[in-house]
């Protein structure tokens, strides 16, 4: 059976993601999806669009199964599978997880890749980060949410001029997608099963401040090797884990030869990188790996010259 996509919603306090969450819940294409969210009295769905199923579940008129995250989430996550296996509540083929607003998406992320039955189960599609287009990013919990996105929600924009806090979003995370939304009302469709990015489209401007969080993006026109990128990867990631927030990109692992097959698609959240996937073909004819890095205090050089003498020591 195939794994159930898990999609991760966070965003700093008094962003809007609770409106974010609560207008999903009711749009009629979320059916089938179970929610998990910290304190469901928080979040405010019209009585009309649910009844109880039991003390700790709420059926949507949708058809989302939703309930609180009252412990571990790792054990929520295989109750619900379970659950659904025995028919005690509606099958669901997505699950979107709502973080608190101090929350660090990180631990989370870890428990989808690390916990044994949930990995089996469930596979981590996507992190979707509201952002307060009046207040930007502000406090250092926003800053890092919205740096290790897949999808930036910019809330509020009825009542405040985006232009600004997108303009800084970019350049924290141009590998982000940035959507707005006024009332938190945006189509689900832009949120969930989204393709991820091609690290070419990026435009990356690599200019800031010592200990900033900024990004930047290397390009190598030769095949790596793919055991000596693992285990520099690895080592990175245990000297450096809490500062590189994101690692996104394609590699060329084919031999000197060339090789047919597709790029590998690389994509990590601080300490957790994702079993890589083997994409069926390139889309064109540029092979070149290209590796996007978002981190604070990290320098490009140093990174790019690290993983090349690593590479070449390894042939």
């Amino acid at each position: 059976m195939a794994k159930t996509p898990v999609t991760l919603v966070t965003g700093f306090l008094g962003s809007g993601k609770t409106t974010l969450i609560s207008r999903l819940l009711a749009h009629p294409d979320m059916g089938e999806t179970a929610v998990i969210v910290n304190e469901l009295g928080e979040v405010g769905i019209d009585h009309h669009l649910l009844r109880r199923v039991d003390e700790r579940t709420v059926l949507l008129a949708s058809g989302c199964v939703c309930c609180t995250l009252r412990g571990d989430l790792a054990d929520e996550l295989r109750d619900l599978h379970s659950r659904r296996a025995r028919g005690e509540i509606p099958a669901f083929k997505r699950v979107v997880v709502e973080t608190t607003g101090l929350a660090d998406p990180a631990p989370i992320v870890y428990t989808l890749a690390a916990e044994p039955v949930v990995r089996h189960h469930y596979v981590l599609e996507s992190i979707v980060a509201t952002v307060d287009a009046r207040h930007g990013l502000l406090e250092p919990e926003s800053v890092k949410q919205a740096a290790v996105a897949d999808v930036i929600v910019l809330t509020k924009v009825d009542v405040a001029d985006p232009d600004e806090i997108e303009a800084h979003a970019r350049r924290l995370n141009p590998a982000a997608e940035i959507v707005e939304a006024a009332f938190g009302d945006v189509e689900p469709g832009r949120l969930f099963g989204r393709p991820q990015r091609d690290p070419r489209e990026l435009r990356l401007e690599e200019h800031g401040h010592a200990g900033e969080i900024r990004p930047f993006c290397l390009f190598f026109d030769e095949p790596l090797d793919w055991t000596a990128f693992g285990i520099w990867l690895t080592m990175l990631l245990q000297a450096r884990g809490r500062d590189l927030l994101r690692v996104k990109g394609l590699l060329n692992v084919g031999g000197p030869g060339g090789d047919s097959r597709g790029p590998l698609l690389l994509n990590g959240v601080q300490h957790v990188v994702h079993p890589p996937e083997h994409l069926e073909a390139w889309a064109d004819d540029d092979r070149r790996s290209r590796i996007v890095f978002i981190g604070r205090g990290l320098e490009r050089a140093a990174v790019e010259r690290s993983l090349l003498a690593f590479d070449a020591a390894s042939q």
